[in-house]
């Protein structure tokens, strides 16, 4: 008999002081990879409990894989200011040291949702080969400029984003020479309203297809 999902509440030390954060652990952990994914923008309400990361969140655990969702500097509990994305990648990466030292040697997946897509996707450059899945993510805004991808990335977008046009995404990717799959979601808009279940499945979906990448570095 397998045991039940857990959600850990955990605190990370961080570069502007305390990272609130979850660590949720599936009822099988198969003990290979871990994600950690982060949230959308924290000055427009973003948090680690928005339900789009949630859903993001339920679909590794669905394949399992245990995952950290953490609130950035000045969000919820975690100490700070916001930072322009600046420290926000100081937080992601406080983030994945303190999961090589909790569970080390495992195969890394990045994952964000809009803002957090951006922060993700920076950090994927500096973990080589590490699984991305970017949800929503901003394009054409500042946050994106010179953001390179990895390997076997996944790229979920509504087609009614009123934000983000698809077709935005679509021409970025078209610039990358990276192996991406771009999973378009009709009916979407950027908050995947009614959406989420079939968003929850394309997740699932790529990870049976492309098993982990590359292992948590603690350095």
């Amino acid at each position: 008999m397998s045991k039940a999902p857990t959600i850990e509440v955990i605190t990370v030390p961080g570069p502007a002081g305390e990272i609130e954060a979850r660590l949720e652990m599936p009822s099988q952990d198969a003990g290979e990879a871990i994600a950690v994914i982060c949230h959308p923008h924290p000055q427009y309400g973003g948090t680690m409990d928005n339900k789009v990361v949630h859903t993001v969140a339920a679909g590794f655990r669905d394949c399992g894989i245990p995952s950290v969702r953490f609130n950035f500097r000045g969000v919820g509990r975690s100490d700070g200011a916001f930072d322009g994305g600046r420290g926000e990648m100081q937080d992601l990466g406080a983030v994945l040291r303190y999961v090589a030292e909790r569970l080390p040697s495992r195969d890394l997946w990045l994952g964000g949702f809009s803002f957090g897509s951006a922060i993700a996707a920076r950090m994927a450059q500096s973990v080589p080969n590490s699984g991305l899945v970017l949800i929503a993510p901003p394009v054409t805004m500042a946050y994106f400029d010179d953001v390179a991808l990895s390997p076997a990335s996944l790229v979920v977008h509504g087609d009614q984003d009123d934000l983000i046009p698809l077709a935005a995404v679509s021409a970025w990717l078209q610039d990358r020479e990276r192996e991406t799959t771009l999973q378009p979601v009709a009916g979407a808009d950027h908050f995947f309203h009614g959406q989420l279940r079939i968003l929850r499945n394309l997740v699932v979906t790529h990870l049976k297809e492309r098993p982990a990448f590359a292992p948590v570095r603690s350095g």
